[in-house]
């Protein structure tokens, strides 16, 4: 590269940033409030200042280059700094009132929420933070939440929705029941223990099969439509559970039934509606949420 991101003109950066958000320069253009040769302008020379190419074009319209990919992640880490930054010189963390809904499923809610919402008690004391712990999809068109986090991309053009990463998820009992059962010897063995989760077997069953896996809808002693509960259940010492590393591999007396196996990978999905480019409510929570994932995936085990 001729120059490093951070000598580079923020109004650049930004274009790239927009553009690869919105898919196109006219999109990109609408957002900042500019126009589509001022954008294209704006990639253009920041792509002669780090000497890389960014963007090209193809039949299917505008599209990043391999540098563009590895490079976009660490523009939006500059973009929601530049966002605090600007709310902190302001004062308007201080300001910032009202309510923001989150939905997540339960066991998310209940594990990963707490960690990661906690700066915002010091950013934004007056914000109120409504947390719906729902399994089943929250429609955020209609405004039944704010923020989703979600393990599926929605189809509806007029959502936000940022891939996080993937959560990791294995097959884990408490050493209390494997102390009792035995521990499997080979992955054949895992078929004689007891599983706790899912009202519907056949959901998870192909997935345990191409692990080789051969599970059967009677190893499915107790069928809680709730993870927490699965998760309470594992604890107890009913039996196995899919879950995730992150929360398992932190637990004392939870381990893997199998070490080796691989995991099950389950995207992470970081969902809202056009207004957080109007709403610093919803932007910071969004940013606080962006941030704490992003961490948190980032440490569980591989």
């Amino acid at each position: 590269m001729k120059s490093s991101l951070l000598a580079a003109d923020w109004n650049h950066v930004r274009a790239f940033l927009a553009t690869a958000e919105e898919g196109s320069f006219s999109a990109a253009a609408r957002v900042l409030n500019s126009t589509q040769p001022t954008i294209g302008r704006q990639i253009a020379a920041l792509e002669q200042d780090l000497g890389i190419t960014l963007v090209e074009r193809s039949g299917r319209g505008l599209m990043l280059t391999s540098a563009g990919e590895q490079l976009l992640d660490h523009v939006r880490a500059m973009g929601h700094a530049v966002t605090k930054i600007s709310m902190i010189a302001d004062g308007h963390a201080e300001e910032i009132v009202g309510t923001v809904t989150i939905t997540a499923t339960d066991l998310m809610a209940a594990a990963v929420l707490p960690e990661i919402l906690r700066p915002l008690r010091e950013t934004a004391p007056k914000l109120r933070i409504l947390i719906d712990s729902a399994n089943d999809t929250r429609d955020l068109m209609r405004r039944e939440a704010d923020i989703a986090i979600r393990h599926g991309r929605p189809d509806q053009p007029e959502l936000i929705a940022k891939l996080i990463g993937q959560i990791g998820a294995r097959l884990y009992a408490s050493s209390n029941y494997l102390d009792r059962v035995g521990r499997p010897k080979t992955v054949a063995d895992i078929a004689k223990l007891d599983f706790i989760g899912l009202p519907d077997p056949n959901r998870l069953l192909p997935s345990l099969e191409a692990m080789g896996i051969r599970m059967r809808e009677e190893n499915f002693v107790v069928s809680p439509q709730s993870a927490t509960v699965v998760w309470e259940m594992v604890k107890a010492g009913y039996g196995m559970g899919m879950l995730p590393d992150t929360l398992c591999q932190k637990t004392p007396g939870i381990e893997q039934v199998f070490p080796g196996l691989p995991s099950l990978q389950v995207p992470a999905w970081l969902v809202t509606h056009r207004e957080l480019r109007t709403s610093r409510k919803i932007r910071m929570v969004y940013d606080c949420l962006y941030d704490g994932l992003k961490r948190v995936l980032g440490s569980q085990p591989k």
